[in-house]
């Protein structure tokens, strides 16, 4: 007990002294929530932090205070790092992607949440019974019409095509979601999908592997985490058999898809920093509401496409 006073006595005065450092802040302070390390999601990020530096917010010249925690695709990891941000008391938390926003607004009613890289509020299961998304939820998010023109894009390009492949996460709202839309869709052009789940990117090139067995001819990447860090695999099994990658995710197409129509993840993650950045002046979230992502465009990859005999016309963006 003589150890154990003492030991006591200093953790409680530690405490103490956090939180009085906390609340005397002299300028406001960011918790980032991000899901796993990804070079797409990275292009969000980016495009956030630059937003509030165009609005004066840089932890480099000590106007803001950026608490960064990364979960690194672990669930439970993700839990802590969410719960560590609100006992600092940030003043908003970002998140990036899908799962981040659902686990912030779940574990938070009072700390304001801007969203990127993230669906609709209801289509991400975050509405009550009576359709509304939660009051504390802000920033861009995506609905799901623009993979229609994703999977239009396999028609225009390959208009004798028959059967696609695709992955997908069953713990994925978002990726059950884009599998039924694009079942759907595809319906419409009479091209059949075959799918298979796969539930970590461990899993991926044996998955992927199954499917191109499956005589697909062509393969999309669903806007799915598990998708997002084994991108690579997928485009090196698929390129070896020949089999072209489309997507409705740009940075995808950085990282080997032939070509997506989608957002900017850069401009996506700059818009939702400008909405992060105008609460921060004005203390106020009474003009601010979750709003669609305003940037999409058609974009090809030039390596893809010359490896596929493919050619773009100017309406599509060559992004290597």
């Amino acid at each position: 007990m003589k150890r154990i006073f003492p030991l006591l006595i200093f953790t409680v005065s530690v405490l103490i002294f956090s939180c009085k450092e906390r609340k005397q802040r002299k300028v406001p302070a960011i918790g980032f929530l991000d899901l796993l390390q990804d070079e797409t999601l990275e292009q969000a990020r980016k495009g956030f932090f630059v937003a509030l530096n165009d609005e004066g917010y840089n932890p480099m010249h000590k106007t803001v205070e950026v608490i960064y925690r990364n979960a690194q695709n672990d669930q439970l990891t993700l839990l802590q790092a969410c719960d560590y941000l609100i006992s600092e008391h940030v003043d908003l938390i970002a998140t990036n992607p899908t799962l981040s926003t659902i686990t912030a607004v779940q574990r938070t009613h009072d700390i304001p949440v801007f969203m990127m890289v993230s669906p609709r509020p209801d289509i991400a299961g975050l509405t009550d019974k009576e359709g509304y998304a939660p009051a504390n939820l802000f920033g861009v998010y995506e609905t799901l019409e623009y993979i229609d023109t994703s999977v239009m894009l396999i028609n225009q390009i390959f208009p004798q095509l028959k059967k696609i492949g695709t992955i997908y996460n069953q713990s994925e709202p978002q990726s059950m979601d884009a599998l039924q839309r694009i079942e759907t869709v595809c319906k419409s052009f009479g091209i059949q999908v075959e799918k298979l789940p796969v539930n970590s990117s461990n899993e991926t090139q044996l998955v992927v592997g199954a499917l191109l067995n499956k005589n697909i001819e062509a393969f999309f990447a669903l806007p799915d985490n598990t998708v997002f860090s084994s991108m690579e695999v997928i485009v090196k099994l698929c390129d070896e058999a020949k089999i072209p990658v489309f997507s409705s995710e740009e940075g995808l197409v950085k990282r080997g898809a032939l070509v997506a129509f989608g957002a900017d993840m850069y401009q996506w993650g700059y818009q939702s920093g400008r909405q992060a950045a105008q609460f921060l002046k004005t203390k106020s979230l009474k003009n601010i509401q979750p709003e669609m992502v305003k940037v999409r465009r058609r974009v090809y990859n030039s390596q893809e496409a010359e490896f596929f005999g493919v050619q773009f016309d100017s309406t599509f963006v060559k992004l290597n």
